[in-house]
Parts: structure tokens; C-alpha cells; sequence
């Protein structure tokens, strides 16, 4: 194996689980906030963030744990963070 064979994927997993603990870490302070103001929302905009977050994180267990093909994972994650970002959307427009 040349060393790009090894390093890509050890870079894909590293940048995706702060991908996954900076999701979390936004969806935990955006709830913490709704909790606060009780403002709809931030209740919305945490769902959205959660969403997404879950997205990264099914993506993650399809291709490494469960050794799904990569277009499988690459598939949930994607159906998930355009969820994710509609309700995000819809946080923004709401009162």
C-alpha cells in the first residue's frame, strides 16, 4: 500500500469525527438555548443541527462498523443533511 493509500482514509475518519463532535457540541448549545427562551425556533434550529449530525454520524457506522459500501453511507448522509438543513431553513423563518 503507497502511504496516500493509508493516510486518506486515517484523514477522512479524523475530519469526520470533528465533524461529529462539532455537530453535537452545536446542537447541545442550540438546545441548551431553546431550554433558556423557550423560543420554537432554536427548538427547530437544534432538530435541524441533531439531523444533521445524526447524518454524519449513520455515515459513519454504515462504512466503518458495518462495512456498508461507501455510496450507501455517502447516501444517508446525504438524504440526512439536506433534511437537517430544511429544518434549519425553517428555524429561520419561523417566530
Amino acid at each position: 500500500m503507497s502511504p496516500h493509500q493509508i493516510t486518506t482514509p486515517v484523514a477522512i475518519v479524523a475530519l469526520k469525527t470533528l465533524t461529529l463532535l462539532l455537530g453535537a457540541l452545536i446542537t447541545y448549545l442550540s438546545y441548551k438555548a431553546y431550554r433558556r427562551t423557550g423560543a420554537p425556533a432554536l427548538r427547530a434550529l437544534s432538530i435541524g443541527f441533531g439531523v444533521v449530525t445524526l447524518g454524519t454520524l449513520l455515515a459513519g457506522v454504515l462504512d466503518q462498523v458495518l462495512q456498508f459500501r461507501i455510496q450507501v453511507g455517502l447516501l444517508v448522509e446525504s438524504a440526512l443533511v439536506t433534511v437537517g438543513f430544511a429544518v434549519i431553513v425553517y428555524s429561520l423563518y419561523t417566530e
